[in-house]
């Protein structure tokens, strides 16, 4: 008897261990939020940021989970200069002000053990509004060089810049296609 209630408690307590949560520290390197909006009706804008920091916390046995990504938005990127630089005055993206959007999931989304979708809150020059991702494609390997759990993922969602007060331009719609690639290495 004494046996096999030791042996019940030494299961218990690995179960525990390996149900813990996780965190892992955005790559910058191999993680890059996009965008997509309509210009004069006629066309597809893409853009992209350049520089994006945070961390990601899954407890995959529990299925919860803590988002908190930071976007430089000084390095938005749609492959004009000049437009990357009319994009970061006052009456647009702010970036003197508002150097950072971020985006802090409270909720994370499980479904048969992988993560699906996250509930949170995206600040963009200096209004925070709820943003739903939906977490079209999530996998972990070990890293072939740093020998530690790397994973990726690719979320996607939508918001209307009005909604942020974002209105210079109205050549561009309002509707905005949001795509974060996303790759994080579980810290030590």
């Amino acid at each position: 008897m004494r046996a096999s209630r030791t042996t019940a408690l030494l299961a218990l307590a690995i179960a525990s261990a390996t149900a813990q949560a996780q965190t892992y520290t955005i790559d910058p390197g191999h993680t890059f939020p996009s965008f997509e909006g309509e210009h004069m009706g006629i066309s597809l804008w893409r853009g992209r940021f350049n520089k994006t920091s945070g961390r990601i916390v899954l407890d995959r046995a529990a299925g919860t989970g803590t988002v908190d990504i930071a976007i430089d938005a000084t390095t938005i990127d749609f492959g004009v200069a000049k437009a990357n630089e009319r994009l970061k005055a006052r009456d647009a993206f702010n970036v003197e002000q508002y150097p950072q959007i971020l985006y802090r999931g409270k909720a994370v989304e499980f479904r048969n053990g992988q993560p699906v979708a996250v509930d949170g809150e995206m600040t963009l020059i200096g209004v925070t509004r709820p943003l739903r991702l939906t977490i079209n494609r999530f996998k972990c390997i070990e890293h072939p060089v740093l020998k530690r759990e790397i994973c990726g993922a690719d979320a996607s969602g939508e918001f209307k810049r009005s909604d942020y007060g974002l209105t210079y331009n109205s050549n561009f719609g309002d509707l905005i296609r949001l795509a974060i690639e996303v790759e994080a290495v579980k810290s030590d």
